[in-house]
């Protein structure tokens, strides 16, 4: 019986998810060659053209520049005067696709295993490209992701997506570019049932985050070991997964946020030759010069936050990109979960009024991120010769009042806008004779 109403309820929520939004259906690719002109062209790494052009074709940027657009002629015209041309933004350290409803809908969400070390998790693999949540999130100009796996100590292998596509393999845009690692932290626990055995001291704070350290440390000494060996006599899943981060195929994303743990990572990496990358680095402020004399991007989680510590500046999580901007470390930023990602440029924008300039917050969620993701050579800005990943604006996109992407393409080819957030404006405008301002 239970399981035949867990059947029912399960048809009855695809049911509802289906019938939940048209069908938006993935673009073709570009087939001929297309000039934006007239906008005010932000190329990503803070340079700003005025009255500018680009021209793509074949899904590449192919001419750029200011004035009267020069070498095609066959090419169809979108005239953007008046409005802004941006790099598409890049989320990084996100359940989007992942998870579709959270903490209700179980059979939703496909973020994480089970276990504590799963560097063999791949989170490509259960990218949803059906998602109704991604068409609300590139209708804000975030045009690539980085789908990341959740759970455990070490959760698994992230790859980057774009956000238009039929399945998985078509959504791929860098397969397996990371593993992800929790570090421990010795904080106090709270109360717990039971007591240890009699005779059998507790263990502190500090003595079982230096255990799971040990732990992560010996699975390192292994996978190196066996990264070692060319031809090993037996397959090692999780060994074989950890083989790109020694050859520097791959990059050690960290989750940690105090000073303290962040330094921990940083000498863990040196010790085991590892490229870290650090996610959340709240107190990244406090370790800015090992940072940066180690070459260790900071991958920022949202500014529309409070501080960790009562005593901190209130506006610190504001300042916090300016604060590495000026100390010379490389850093990115991302929202948190998947479908609050849709103010991604909102949570860059927070960082113009706490000394960012406008073209340095651009760069945050464009170059930057792309850098540390380690696509950069082919997108993160406007360049002849990089993927035509880019939107038009009317307004600022940094600021949620203006902001409003009338076209965006991505490798040339012009997406589908629509959501379901649009779909119900304009169905309760249409009910009380309001314009809808599409």
């Amino acid at each position: 019986m239970n399981k035949i109403f867990l059947i029912f309820g399960g048809l009855l929520l695809s049911t509802i998810l289906a019938n939940g939004q048209a069908t938006i259906s993935p673009a073709k690719a570009q087939s001929k060659p297309i000039t934006i002109k007239g906008g005010t062209i932000h190329i990503g790494n803070g340079q700003v053209i005025n009255n500018g052009y680009v021209t793509f074709d074949k899904g590449k940027i192919t001419a750029i520049g200011e004035g009267i657009a020069t070498g095609t002629t066959d090419a169809d015209v979108i005239d953007a005067t008046g409005k802004q041309v941006y790099p598409g933004f890049i989320c990084p350290i996100t359940t989007l696709g992942l998870i579709e409803i959270a903490e209700g809908a179980r059979g939703t969400e496909d973020d994480e295993e089970t276990g504590d070390l799963n560097p063999n998790v791949r989170s490509i693999v259960a990218y949803n490209t059906d998602s109704k949540v991604i068409p609300t999130v590139r209708s804000n100009g975030i045009l690539l992701a980085q789908p990341t796996p959740n759970g455990g100590t070490i959760q698994g292998q992230s790859s980057v997506v774009q956000l238009d596509a039929w399945n998985w393999q078509d959504a791929a845009y860098k397969t397996d570019i990371g593993i992800h690692l929790t570090w421990p932290v010795a904080q106090p626990q709270g109360r717990r049932r039971g007591r240890p055995a009699a005779g059998v001291p507790e263990e502190s704070p500090a003595e079982k985050a230096q255990k799971a350290i040990d732990a992560i440390e010996k699975l390192f000494d292994e996978a190196k070991a066996y990264a070692d060996i060319s031809k090993p006599d037996v397959d090692n899943l999780r060994l074989a997964a950890m083989k790109g981060l020694f050859n520097g195929t791959k990059k050690l994303f960290v989750n940690a946020d105090g000073a303290k743990e962040i330094v921990q990572a940083i000498n863990f990496g040196k010790k085991m030759g590892v490229q870290v990358v650090i996610v959340g680095g709240n107190e990244s402020y406090l370790v800015t010069e090992v940072l940066k004399d180690n070459n260790v991007p900071v991958i920022l989680k949202e500014t529309q936050r409070l501080p960790d510590k009562d005593e901190d500046d209130v506006y610190l999580p504001y300042k916090l990109p300016k604060i590495l901007q000026d100390a010379g470390v490389l850093y990115g930023l991302t929202g948190v979960g998947f479908w609050r990602q849709r103010n991604l440029p909102f949570e860059a924008g927070e960082a113009v009024g706490y000394g960012l300039t406008k073209e340095q917050a651009i760069s945050m969620i464009t170059i930057n991120n792309a850098k540390i993701l380690g696509i950069d050579k082919t997108t993160g800005t406007l360049e002849v010769g990089k993927d035509a990943n880019l939107f038009i604006s009317k307004g600022d996109a940094l600021d949620m009042i203006t902001i409003n992407v009338d076209n965006a393409f991505i490798q040339g080819r012009n997406i589908n806008l629509d959501n379901l957030h649009k779909q119900l404006y304009k169905k309760f405008a249409d009910k009380y004779g309001v314009k809808a301002n599409l």
